[in-house]
This record gives structure tokens, C-alpha cells and sequence, in this order.
């Protein structure tokens, strides 16, 4: 079941932090969440799974910055986002998606327990011009059933900012 916008309001500080909070993004079932100035992109054109990648920072200026179609741009959000006892999920924002911006197309599915920022993986199918704190994307929360056990990870949770893939950790793990 999905939280409506007034009981993800009445969770706020209990089993829902979101930081800041802002009644104006609360929606009738999830809240907007706003893109942070800064982003990454891969340096590499072919990107190996098995490999850490070199990163270049891009800032979005006041006036904005124009995404390139077939480049992956590496965002985060503004708001810190901790979650207990619900799966938080993120989708990106119709009135983006109907510009050609896509957020989150793969990998919008939460864990329960998840605490940090979230990295926007953005792709566009025409140039587009982004600003810094738009609301780019919405976060909204499905209840859980049964017991679970809580996120952890080294990867990803209690991330300080946009965490690109570290899917090469997994490999190192894996016997020969």
C-alpha cells in the first residue's frame, strides 16, 4: 500500500525523515525532491563493470546548464532521506519525463532502512536545460509486510553526496 501526502506529513520525524521538509512539495502521495547544484559524468566513453570509473564535477549555474542526449549525468538530491519500517521509491516527475528528462529509469527501488542522499541517474532524449534546486523527482513509500531486515550496506547508506556505481566492489568479492 502507498502512504498517502497527509500520513507521509504525520510520519515526518517518526518512521519518515526528510531534511529539509517543505510543505509545498508534499503531493497527494509522495513529495518532491529537488536536484542539488552539482553533478557527475563518467570520463570513460566505454564504462567496465569490473573497474572504478574517473568522475568529472560539473556545477549548474544560477541560469542553468544544457544535458546532452547520450550522456549519463550523475545528480543528487537536495534532501537527506532516512527511512523505517516502509520501502521508499523514487520516480522522476511527469512534467520532466514529458521534456525527455529521465530520472531514476532503473534503479528507483529503495530498501527499507535506506538513509542518505539519493543519486539521480539522468538521461535525455533532446538538449535540456536544468536548473539547481528544481524538483526534479518524487519519493513515496510503500508499507512492508512481514519481517525484514534493514538495509546495510557498504556501498551506498549514510552517503555524504552522489555516489557513483560500485558495482567493481561486488566483483572484488566474487572467487576466481
Amino acid at each position: 500500500m502507498i502512504l498517502s501526502g497527509r500520513e507521509i506529513k504525520k510520519r515526518i520525524g517518526s518512521d519518515i525523515h526528510i531534511d529539509p521538509f517543505n510543505d509545498s512539495q508534499l503531493n497527494p502521495n509522495s513529495y518532491n525532491l529537488r536536484l542539488h547544484r552539482e553533478l557527475l559524468v563518467y570520463e570513460s566513453k566505454v564504462l567496465d563493470m569490473k573497474a572504478k570509473h574517473r568522475l568529472k564535477s560539473l556545477v549548474i549555474p544560477e541560469e542553468g546548464l544544457v544535458l546532452e542526449p547520450g550522456r549519463l549525468y550523475l545528480g543528487r538530491t537536495i534532501e537527506y532521506t532516512k527511512t523505517d519500517n516502509l520501502v521508499p521509491m523514487l520516480e522522476g516527475r511527469s512534467s520532466v519525463g514529458r521534456l525527455g528528462l529521465f530520472i531514476h529509469v532503473t534503479a528507483g527501488f529503495g530498501d527499507v532502512g535506506f538513509n542518505g542522499y539519493w543519486t539521480l541517474e539522468m538521461f535525455c532524449a533532446q538538449p535540456i536545460r536544468i536548473y539547481p534546486g528544481v524538483e526534479l523527482c518524487q519519493i513515496f513509500y510503500h508499507t512492508i509486510k512481514g519481517s525484514y531486515d534493514r538495509y546495510e550496506s557498504d556501498k551506498y547508506q549514510n552517503n555524504e553526496g552522489i555516489q557513483p556505481s560500485l558495482l567493481y566492489k561486488e566483483f572484488q568479492k566474487q572467487p576466481e
